[in-house]
């Protein structure tokens, strides 16, 4: 070997210096992990499984044939979908990781169990039939919620500015599809049980959801500062008549955001906004 193919040696020194860079890098890589493991970042992401949770109970009490208990974990899992979105702006922890997860725990709240409970309460009795029309919601609330996430990764979904989404969100929907449901629950009647109720309700609340329809975006709503109050006094009074009345309660307030949606098609129709911008002009 001569002398230029040698190796080189390096300092004792210098060794150890760059063995410190090493270890100071490896220390940095773990902080950054344990960052990324924050509980500011974890709760957003932990109440997201508990609505997850929720849906695929409701699933199981459905198959049982408990279905005010199935119906109720619904709803539950409609709180935690609200939690979660309010916890992540709260705590700044809006990731796409969270919004992809929101979305996966969506479909089977929202998608999957309540057309597995409309299933197994009334359309089981169409046989085949009954289960496509399952299915038609099911793949109805996959297309809503992919093309939430294409509208949001674009900036084009509900905002504070702009408190729209466009088609029937499916939390929405999965109460508009149950409304039968919760009917029964308050007064004895056979009709409403009727597989043609499931299957219409289906087939409107699907047909909503991949529509283009603007839906009012409740979460997105500005409520003033002077308004603050009574929203919080309505609110609680919202949650009293829930525990006392939850049924009523439930059917009264799907019916009334049923009716908005006219308004919100006539307030951000196209030809409406084109109207209004002359008019400021």
């Amino acid at each position: 070997m001569s002398q230029g193919d040698q190796p080189e040696i390096l300092p004792a020194k210098r060794v150890r210096g760059t063995r410190r860079a090493r270890a100071r890098q490896l220390v940095a890589a773990r902080l950054e992990r344990l960052e990324d493991l924050s509980v500011s970042k974890l709760v957003p992401s932990t109440l997201t499984l508990l609505g997850l949770c929720s849906g695929a109970t409701a699933i199981r009490f459905a198959l049982m044939g408990h279905w005010q208990i199935a119906v109720s974990f619904v709803v539950f899992a409609m709180i935690f979908d609200v939690l979660d979105g309010r916890a992540a702006r709260m705590l700044g922890a809006d990731t796409r990781f969270g919004a992809q997860l929101d979305s996966l725990a969506d479909l089977v709240s929202f998608g999957v169990a309540p057309g597995v409970i409309m299933y197994t309460w009334s359309l089981s009795r169409m046989g085949t039939p009954g289960w496509i029309a399952t299915l038609i919601f099911c793949a109805c609330s996959a297309i809503r919620l992919a093309r939430f996430n294409v509208q949001s990764a674009r900036d084009e979904g509900a905002s504070k500015a702009n408190p729209y989404f466009t088609g029937l969100p499916t939390p929405a929907a999965a109460c508009m599809m149950l409304l039968p449901l919760l009917i029964s629950f308050q007064w004895d009647g056979d009709i409403v049980r009727e597989p043609w109720v499931a299957g219409t309700m289906i087939a409107i609340t699907s047909a909503l959801m991949v529509s283009r329809l603007p839906t009012p975006s409740v979460k997105h709503m500005r409520i003033s500062r002077e308004h603050r109050f009574l929203a919080g006094l309505c609110g609680g009074i919202l949650v009293m008549l829930l525990v006392i009345w939850p049924w009523a309660t439930l059917t009264i307030g799907l019916l009334i955001y049923v009716a908005t949606i006219p308004v919100a098609v006539v307030v951000h129709h196209p030809a409406a906004k084109q109207q209004r911008t002359a008019a400021h002009h």
